[in-house]
């Protein structure tokens, strides 16, 4: 059996119906919204204590019209039914713990661990309302933040290389020489490699994507600044 959830204009569209008129009849009339508890503060907050379990995760969603909320998942769930433990619209930190410590106390002082970013205010909530629990960053972050470091290192050495190939060409000029770039293996020369290397970065091993430099490219990368002192 299909469970997927499907848009009240959808339905409409097949049976010849308003979209709009049968989603406003279902919310008032045939669904339980009206009778449903937490209507009254469904804007701002809810919490469902039963979805809690010993691996969480905190985050931060944009819904599409740019509006901010907090969300506390299970991560045992991996986002099916009964994954959502918590959403507060805004990311203030007093906001999200007054309503998360709702939750009872016994539940979240059993929360073994927390997967969250790197920003200070989800690190206070997690230490607030799951004392507990051990914080761990996600992933997407760790992995962020070391492409930006190897971006940097990349950039960084290219800037060398390209300063290394102008003096090298004045000092070719000096001699009346052609001054002649050294290539490697692969044909390219360090600066070329250097720039082309950015996008590599990305790609993973398995594709075949991955720069091999053999030992006597690595050599020759080395004695660059060697032979610019000569």
């Amino acid at each position: 059996m299909d469970n997927t959830p499907i848009n009240c204009h959808v339905i409409g569209g097949f049976f010849g119906v308003n979209g709009k008129k049968l989603q406003r009849q279902y919310k008032k009339h045939l669904s339980s919204f009206s009778t449903w508890e937490p209507r009254e503060h469904a804007h701002q907050w809810i919490i469902y204590p039963e979805n809690i379990g010993t691996h969480l995760a905190i985050d931060e969603v944009a819904l599409s019209q740019g509006e901010l909320y907090t969300i506390v998942t299970n991560k045992k769930s991996k986002g099916k039914k009964g994954s959502l433990v918590a959403i507060v619209a805004g990311t203030k930190t007093e906001q999200v713990i007054e309503q998360v410590s709702k939750i009872d106390s016994k539940k979240r002082q059993a929360v073994i661990e927390i997967t969250l970013d790197m920003a200070n205010s989800m690190k206070l909530i997690a230490k607030k309302c799951f004392p507990k629990a051990i914080q761990v960053t996600d992933r997407f972050h760790v992995q962020k933040l070391a492409l930006e470091a190897l971006q940097e290192i990349r950039i960084k050495h290219r800037w060398e290389a390209m300063d290394i190939e102008n003096q090298l060409i004045l000092q070719a000029k000096c001699k009346n020489e052609t001054y002649t770039p050294q290539l490697l293996t692969n044909g390219d020369t360090v600066k070329q490699l250097l720039a082309r290397s950015r996008y590599l970065l990305y790609k993973p091993r398995s594709l075949g994507y991955a720069v091999n430099i053999s030992p006597t490219d690595s050599a020759d990368l080395q004695s660059v600044p060697t032979k610019l002192s000569k």
